[in-house]
C-alpha cells in the first residue's frame, strides 16, 4: 500500500492510496466513520431553584427550552480529544463513576438576559479540554433567567451515536484517467491551460488527464466529447473533514491503527477456527 497526502489542513483532509482492494478501501471509509475516538458530553446535571450571584441579585433557574433539549445540544458540541484517555469501562471503578483518566467535568454557570455559547463551558481542572468553537448557540436567557449545570464528557464512538462521530463528508473515488485524442477534441487546449496539473501525459497525438484534482476546464470535455475513460480500482482518491475534535492528520493515523488491528484480529480468528 501507498499513500500520499494531496491536500492537508488542520480539519480537512485529502490523500490518495494505491495497491488496496476496493474492499479495503470501503473498510477505511467505515473506520473513519464508525470506530475513531471521541469527547462528547453524556451526562448533564442541572441544579433548579433560585440563584444568587455575587452582588446578591436573584435569578431563576430556568429556561425557554426543556432540560433535554439543552443536554442534547451539549452533547453535540465539538470537544478536543485526547486519544490517551481510556474507554470509561475500562476503567476500575464502577460503571457510572468516571476519573480523570476516562472523564472530563465542566461546569457552567450564566445570568440573563444572554445568549449561552458552548464558550461558556469550563472544563475543570485542565484548559485544554475547552470546546473547539466557542461561539455555538446552546440557548437564550431572558430577564432574571439562569443556568447552573455539570456536565461530564466520556471518550466514545459513533458506533454508538452521532456525537461521538468526529468526521463528516468521508468519501472515495477511484482514480481516473481522461484520454483525448487532439485531432478530435476542440477543448484540449483550453483544458492544458486552465488545468496544467491535471495532465499526466502528453504525446503529438493525445493528451490524458486525470480528475484526481478538481478542473472545470475538464468537466466541460467530460460533458460535451466522448473521451475515453479508464478507472483503476486499485487507486483511490479520498477525502473528508473532522468538526475539529481531532485534526484530519490525527484522525487518519488512528484510522490506519485501527484498521491494522481489525485485519489482524480477523486473521487470528480465521487461524483459529
Amino acid at each position: 500500500m501507498d499513500l500520499k497526502i494531496l491536500e492537508l489542513e488542520e480539519r480537512y483532509i485529502k490523500f490518495e492510496i494505491k495497491g488496496i482492494t476496493p474492499a479495503i478501501a470501503n473498510a477505511l471509509r467505515r473506520t473513519l466513520i464508525n470506530d475513531i475516538p471521541k469527547l462528547a458530553i453524556h451526562k448533564v446535571i442541572f441544579h433548579h431553584g433560585q440563584i444568587r450571584d455575587m452582588e446578591g441579585r436573584v435569578y431563576d433557574s430556568s429556561t425557554p427550552l426543556f432540560d433535554e433539549i439543552i443536554a442534547h445540544r451539549l452533547g453535540l458540541i465539538p470537544l478536543p480529544t485526547d486519544l490517551n484517555m481510556k474507554f470509561r469501562d475500562e476503567c476500575d471503578h464502577p460503571p457510572d463513576e468516571g476519573c480523570p483518566l476516562c472523564t472530563v467535568t465542566y461546569t457552567l454557570n450564566k445570568h440573563g438576559p444572554a445568549t449561552v455559547y458552548s464558550g461558556d463551558l469550563i472544563p475543570v481542572g485542565d484548559e485544554r479540554f475547552k470546546p473547539v468553537d466557542p461561539l455555538i448557540p446552546i440557548v437564550k436567557l431572558k430577564e432574571n433567567q439562569a443556568i447552573l449545570l455539570e456536565a461530564e464528557a466520556i471518550l466514545g464512538t459513533a458506533r454508538e451515536h452521532a456525537k461521538w462521530q468526529v468526521t463528516s463528508g468521508v468519501t472515495y473515488k477511484y482514480h481516473r484517467e481522461i484520454e483525448v485524442l487532439k485531432r478530435e477534441s476542440e477543448l484540449w487546449e483550453k483544458v492544458k491551460e486552465s488545468c496544467p496539473d491535471n495532465v499526466i501525459y502528453e504525446d503529438d497525438e493525445k493528451i490524458v488527464f486525470t480528475d484526481d484534482t478538481p478542473c472545470t476546464a475538464l468537466a466541460e470535455i467530460l460533458s460535451f466529447e466522448s473521451p475515453n475513460i479508464r478507472e483503476d480500482d486499485s487507486w483511490f482518491i479520498f477525502e473528508f473533514e473532522t468538526d475539529g475534535s481531532l485534526s484530519a492528520k490525527d484522525t487518519l493515523q488512528y484510522a490506519l491503527k485501527r484498521l491494522k488491528e481489525r485485519f489482524a484480529n480477523l486473521r487470528e480468528s480465521a487461524s483459529l477456527g
